[in-house]
């Protein structure tokens, strides 16, 4: 016989907590642990990212880059962040992390639209809450948090705000398509059961290949939460470019949401 349910209300086993969670739906979910995980998750891209750009990619500085990690380094940092996040609370929220990817999975009719709002606004809060712990670190440190604002604070940008100076209609583009292809991983990936456990990997290293692609032409934001958070902190030319941050990565979400939602599967297969 199988294991009776225990239907008391006493605790039941780490095993059988674990494997209960392992089953649950993300609807189970409050709405309050929902948007706490899309925080939280964002909270962490945005700090391992972010964070990495600030402090690690040039060290001890640019002109003297003996141990800094580089694009390379960056890209991985986002990657790799964004399997951690996904793998912790993906199974409360889904692991969005990212309102471009909020609004294409609506698109595609693969999330509960009565929560975009909520998950949007998370995604935000946990974002700058995320630079404003990483401007506290660097205003320990003498000149350090004047200089990396000097510099952007790690923002998107095009033209002078382009690592490659590349201009306004090349960034859209490539911020639009590369938006586009990460939704319809994402989509692709999460649409057979079979490949669920695999999901956080091939996501975050999605992520780490587009971030490999289009640091040089726009710093890559493909995450409209992690512009703002960094132009919150970069100064008036970031500012005055974030809607390009904006809208691209959600025009390409939504239109690569739609094109699965014609073409493909809509639900998790049975």
């Amino acid at each position: 016989m199988g294991k009776k349910k225990n239907a008391t209300n006493e605790p039941v086993a780490v095993a059988d907590s674990t494997a209960e969670q392992q089953k649950q739906n993300a609807r189970q979910w409050s709405s309050l642990a929902r948007y706490g995980a899309e925080a939280f998750g964002t909270f962490l891209l945005v700090l391992g990212g972010v964070g990495t750009a600030l402090f690690a990619a040039n060290f001890p500085s640019a002109d003297d880059n003996q141990a800094g990690v580089g694009f390379l380094g960056v890209a991985l940092a986002f990657g790799l962040t964004l399997v951690a996040g996904i793998a912790a609370v993906g199974h409360i929220s889904g692991g969005h992390f990212n309102p471009a990817v909020t609004l294409g999975l609506l698109a595609a009719g693969r999330t509960d639209a009565r929560h975009v709002p909520g998950y949007i606004l998370s995604q935000i809060v946990g974002g700058i809450a995320a630079t404003s712990v990483i401007a506290l670190v660097l205003s320990g440190k003498d000149g350090a948090f004047a200089a990396a604002q000097e510099a952007g604070f790690a923002s998107n940008g095009f033209g002078e705000g382009s690592p490659g100076g590349y201009g306004l209609a090349s960034v859209f583009v490539a911020e639009a398509v590369l938006t586009g292809i990460f939704v319809a991983v994402i989509l692709s990936i999460t649409a057979k059961k079979e490949y669920v456990t695999f999901a956080p990997i091939g996501i975050g290293l999605t992520l780490t290949l587009i971030h490999l692609v289009s640091i040089p032409i726009s710093n890559t934001s493909v995450n409209p939460a992690r512009s703002i958070a960094a132009a919150v902190y970069g100064g008036a030319l970031p500012v005055s470019q974030l809607w390009v941050f904006i809208v691209a990565p959600i025009l390409g979400a939504a239109v690569a949401g739609l094109i699965v939602r014609v073409l493909g599967r809509r639900v998790v297969a049975e």
